[in-house]
């Protein structure tokens, strides 16, 4: 599966696309199929290092 991941703090740049495993469902769980996905706010916060306080 193909992944967005953000290892640090900044612009779109520290954006990398990643080839991860399938994750596979384990007892009581399901696997769906993503066909869309969008970007919040605090999404864009989150990355930019504007709210570094409040991420773990």
């Amino acid at each position: 599966m193909r992944a967005v991941i953000v290892r640090r703090f900044g612009g779109p740049e520290v954006l990398e696309i990643a080839d991860l495993p399938r994750p596979e469902p384990g007892n009581g769980q399901v696997r769906i199929r993503v066909a869309a996905t969008g970007v919040n706010r605090i999404d864009l916060s989150t990355r930019s290092g504007a709210c570094r306080d409040r991420v773990a």
